[in-house]
């Protein structure tokens, strides 16, 4: 299967299943696309030569380049990888992540909030440290050889729960080294009350840190406002400024969300580089499709512009000495996830778990509050057998609509929690999410391609020769002498 497409000034033609992304002329490209099309040779080296006026001895090397490209696996590759990949995580026992939910309850009042305002539509509560100290000696207990464990503070807002968040590191940084494992935390956080020991304490301690900001301050106080109705975006932007100037090297995002009232979201990405901060993100509301904010069919055409405006104003920010990292434009085209990851997805309800402040074990944060999604709990374990079953079985495998996708080994079926909430099934399809994801691919590939041409000032080039311009092809399959779980390089 290949996926060809053009954009800014790129002839683009990605291999799917070989992961070859190849920069090519407009003559290589029709050329690939009637070859993928099944034309025989002898007739495309005829309708190439005559539709662009070149001799067929010299379109005839180029269908040569081609046919090598396929030889080598690189263009036209077929789906071979291993079934075994997809029984790995029906046996697979290992848990590597907790989501902490210290806290449900808030001090905004976000009017798109899907936990309802951070009660996640039932009582407000603080976790406890009998609790939290359970939830990390299971994660510990249940983590099997893995050595690289990951911990997210959330919330509601987790700094009203700040002293147990402090002491449930403490915890853990005390139980580490004996216990051969490594945490690596994570804090997501409205910024209402952050001050210097807050951000002291993350600089020492959080692997990341996410900043919940929208962007211009009318986007941004348009819906996160506080219990009395006052937005925020005065109160935490210089507290985020300072927070992030002082992580130094270390990982932040700057998390915004956009909705239907701000479709032009890039220029609230704009004004947040703008303010000093170069990592971030921005996703697409989760909410009710007859909610007021919610994305429609019509918002598609616009946001799928957006992305392209921002893919090419981070090439021109880059080459002015001012690069921004955008989380959904991060893609590795040469040492990206193994086969295993991206056959069988984010690991919800398997290597991962969303804990509620009384202890109860959730698939994600997503499903927290559906009682029909609880699992178990911290100190029972996975009790559900047919949940626990039904998220083994979740993989591309389980979803027929995937089979003809181009992105699927980029996206690996899509968020389960997404699925069910638009389709009412975990291995249904969000189709809407699925249109702005494949945008966000083609996106990042695009800005790779620019990367590896940046010498030539982004001039595409006939493939084959020296002047080929190939990137990635290494979608690894598991080794069958390794156990995955070993393994940390998709930790």
């Amino acid at each position: 299967m290949i996926h060809q497409y053009k954009l800014n000034g790129f002839n683009i033609v990605l291999d799917v299943y070989s992961g070859s992304v190849h920069s090519v002329d407009d003559l290589a490209y029709d050329v690939i696309a009637l070859i993928d099309a099944g034309t025989p040779d002898c007739d495309v080296i005829k309708k190439i030569a005559s539709r662009y006026g070149e001799s067929e001895e010299e379109v005839a090397e180029c269908v040569a380049d081609v046919r090598e490209l396929e030889r080598q696996g690189k263009l036209f590759s077929q789906d071979d990888f291993p079934e075994r990949v997809y029984e790995m995580k029906k046996t697979n026992r290992d848990v590597k992540a907790l989501c902490l939910h210290v806290a449900h309850t808030c001090n905004l009042n976000c009017s798109y909030c899907f936990a309802g305002q951070g009660k996640f539509h039932g009582d407000r509560a603080l976790m406890t440290w009998r609790v939290a100290k359970r939830a990390i000696d299971f994660l510990a207990e249940n983590s099997g050889s893995r050595k690289n464990l990951e911990v997210d503070f959330f919330g509601g807002e987790p700094l009203m729960n700040w002293e147990i968040v402090k002491r449930t590191v403490a915890y853990a940084r005390e139980i580490e080294k004996p216990l051969g494992k490594n945490f690596r935390f994570t804090l997501t956080t409205n910024g209402v009350l952050v001050d210097d020991e807050v951000i002291e304490f993350c600089n020492e301690n959080m692997h990341n840190v996410v900043l919940s900001l929208d962007g211009r301050k009318e986007t941004h106080d348009r819906l996160r406002k506080d219990l009395a109705g006052n937005g925020s975006y005065d109160r935490i932007v210089p507290k985020f400024q300072k927070f992030a100037a002082a992580r130094g090297e270390r990982d932040y995002y700057v998390r915004g969300t956009y909705t239907h009232f701000n479709t032009d979201f890039t220029n609230d990405l704009f004004h947040i580089a703008d303010l000093g901060f170069t990592k971030l993100s921005m996703e697409p509301v989760v909410c009710a499709p007859g909610d007021e904010y919610a994305l429609t069919e019509e918002d598609l055409p616009v946001l799928f512009e957006q992305y392209e405006i921002l893919a090419k104003e981070m090439l021109r920010r880059e080459k002015e000495g001012r690069p921004i990292t955008f989380y959904h434009y991060m893609i590795d085209l040469d040492n990206g996830p193994c086969i295993y990851k991206r056959l069988s997805g984010c690991g919800s309800g398997t290597e991962y778990f969303a804990v509620t402040p009384w202890g109860d074990l959730y698939p994600c944060h997503q499903f927290v509050g559906d009682d029909k999604y609880r699992m178990g709990s911290v100190f029972e374990g996975v009790t559900n057998k047919e949940l626990d079953e039904k998220f083994r079985s979740v993989s591309l495998a389980s979803r027929p609509a995937c089979r003809d996708c181009w992105a699927k080994l980029y996206c690996s079926g899509g968020c389960a929690a997404n699925a069910y909430h638009a389709t009412g099934d975990v291995k249904g399809i969000y189709e809407y999410g699925c249109e702005l994801f494949r945008k966000r691919i083609e996106c990042a590939i695009m800005i790779q391609v620019a990367h590896a041409e940046h010498p030539d000032l982004y001039q595409p080039h006939r493939v084959g020769g020296d002047k080929a311009v190939t990137l990635g092809g290494r979608l690894a399959a598991v080794p069958d002498d390794e156990d995955c779980s070993t393994c940390d390089g998709c930790d």
